[in-house]
């Protein structure tokens, strides 16, 4: 009776459940997109090779299309935060390598509920050939929807609690410990940190380096003072720590902003930098150099950070398996300590 009945044509969304993907990674694997690990691989094509899946060739082109631009995605709460001299850099060496590779750059801002659906938007309708995410913090949406999205992407920075396959970060570890030895071989023995927000993994990693420096010395770390990278926490946080720690002789800020703060904070205080309190911060942005006294820091590549960030997408997008990228830093002495 059924002979004659055409047989229906599986769909994608089948595909994904029998291979037990999400439907964009099927697309994905479909696509043949390079970001896609060898088992999810391996199960969508077992699940199309079972279901007889033929993809539809008109949407494959649309599913293929490129879009001639690659999105920068910072996740933070101040739309003011593409002006931070830090995102400054990173934008200009984003910037000059998309130019090379004949890519626009969008900037987008996931500062709020609405912000967040507008960047979900762009990477669930391929608004872009490629995004680069910055600045996430611990069980951040963005992560979630980095899984999930049919092009590539790549990390500004490692995420709290995640492994991705493409970032490119510095050694915050190493510049925060180097920082701390400083201090440390000037004599300072009592050294306190003002520690970026502890749920990013910057915050987390520049508090590991001087947590070990502290250690290794023999020295007993002091518990954090947390701010939010900017000059005005970073003076709050130095006010808080010298009413815990009066007899504090060193500190170590894990940005310049919060540096340079801290800085202010001693000057209102009447506590002599360095003879009295030796101050190293992290960045080397042009506040430090401004400083009063010039601010002692760890220098990090940022405009490299942007271009590294923006030269493996456009590996990614065409079709390379770029390896992941830590950047050094190095340590630049001025009047503070």
């Amino acid at each position: 009776m059924t002979e004659g009945v055409p047989r229906r044509q599986s769909t994608l969304d089948e595909v994904a459940e029998l291979a037990g993907v999400s439907r964009s990674v099927a697309s994905r694997v479909l696509n043949n997109a390079p970001h896609v690990s060898r088992a999810k691989r391996e199960a969508v094509e077992r699940a199309v090779h079972r279901l007889g899946y033929v993809p539809n060739p008109t949407a494959r082109a649309l599913a293929t299309r490129q879009t001639g631009a690659a999105a920068l995605v910072v996740s933070g709460e101040d739309p003011s935060i593409f002006a931070d001299p830090f995102f400054a850099q990173v934008i200009v060496g984003a910037s000059a390598a998309l130019e090379d590779a004949d890519l626009h750059l969008m900037l987008c801002l996931a500062a709020s509920d609405r912000g967040r659906r507008r960047v979900e938007q762009l990477l669930r309708s391929k608004g872009a050939d490629g995004v680069m995410l910055m600045a996430l913090r611990e069980d951040d949406p963005l992560s979630r929807m980095a899984e999930e999205a049919e092009m590539p992407v790549v990390f500004g920075g490692r995420p709290v609690g995640l492994d991705p396959r493409w970032y490119v970060d510095v050694d915050n570890v190493g510049g925060a410990r180097q920082a701390t030895e400083h201090l440390i071989s000037a004599g300072r023995t009592r050294v306190a940190t003002i520690a970026g927000r502890l749920d990013t993994e910057v915050g987390r990693a520049r508090y590991r380096g001087y947590r070990d420096a502290m250690l290794a010395a023999g020295l007993d770390p002091y518990p954090p003072e947390v701010g939010d990278f900017t000059e005005s926490t970073g003076a709050a946080a130095m006010a808080a720590l010298l009413a815990r720690h009066p007899d504090l002789d060193g500190v170590f800020a894990a940005n310049d902003n919060m540096g340079a703060g801290a800085l202010r904070t001693l000057r209102e205080a009447g506590r002599p930098v360095p003879g009295d309190v030796a101050v190293v911060g992290f960045d080397d942005l042009a506040v430090a150099r401004i400083a009063d006294p010039p601010l002692t820091t760890v220098h990090q590549p940022i405009e490299a950070l942007g271009r590294e960030m923006a030269r493996m997408l456009v590996a990614l997008i065409g079709g390379q398996d770029p390896t992941p990228l830590i950047l050094p830093t190095r340590l630049v002495t001025r009047a503070s300590a």
